[in-house]
């Protein structure tokens, strides 16, 4: 249990607040768009969630749920950029962050094929809110920084979901998970409250 508390307070406290974005004017579009997922507690814990997420599902969610993420999440870019309104965006990713812990900590059997819906939908908006932040960055090097930036904390995800299910053998790895999904939740919970 001892490990498990730990685990679970190293995860949680392993994503920062935001502080500020990078300015494309002095650091680059790319380097700017990479940054900008990095700096939002929000989308740090959203984009780890799914990563874990899709480790708690396994097979081929390992892979199919973070690239649904991602094609998705460039997606809702490409529909700020054209100027398509999009309502409830921040109100949107507060509940990703809440649903998406909520759906580890229950471990519930949901087909691959919903998990891939409710992941897309909520990637639209994640999507949606970058290319809202644009400013005076140049989109596609802005957009492949923040999909390498997003991809990259996926994969953290996954790492620390299979990580936490090898450490913790049997049963525990996936009481483990659950454990640090129910942490996202709360702490999603919390920045909607704080909001």
């Amino acid at each position: 249990m001892k490990r498990l508390l730990v685990a679970t307070a190293l995860l949680v406290a392993s994503a920062a607040p935001a502080f500020a974005h990078l300015d494309p004017g002095e650091h680059g579009s790319l380097a700017s768009g990479f940054s900008h997922p990095l700096f939002g507690v929000d989308h740090i814990l959203a984009m780890v969630a799914v990563g874990l997420w899709a480790a708690l599902i396994g097979g081929r969610a390992i892979w199919a749920v973070p690239v649904t993420f991602v094609t998705l999440m460039a997606a809702g870019f490409a529909a700020s950029f054209v100027g398509l309104p999009l309502p409830y965006v921040e109100p949107v990713i507060l509940a990703s962050i809440v649903a998406f812990g909520l759906l580890i900590a229950l471990a519930a059997p949901i087909p691959v094929e919903w998990v891939l819906g409710v992941t897309g939908f909520f990637a639209v908006f994640h999507g949606y809110a970058h290319g809202s932040e644009l400013g005076s960055a140049g989109a596609l090097a802005f957009g492949a920084g923040f999909v390498v930036a997003t991809s990259l904390l996926h994969l953290a995800g996954v790492g620390v979901g299979i990580g936490l299910m090898r450490l913790f053998e049997g049963p525990k790895g996936r009481i483990a998970l659950r454990v640090a999904g129910g942490a996202t939740a709360a702490y999603g919970l919390a920045l909607a409250v704080a909001g």
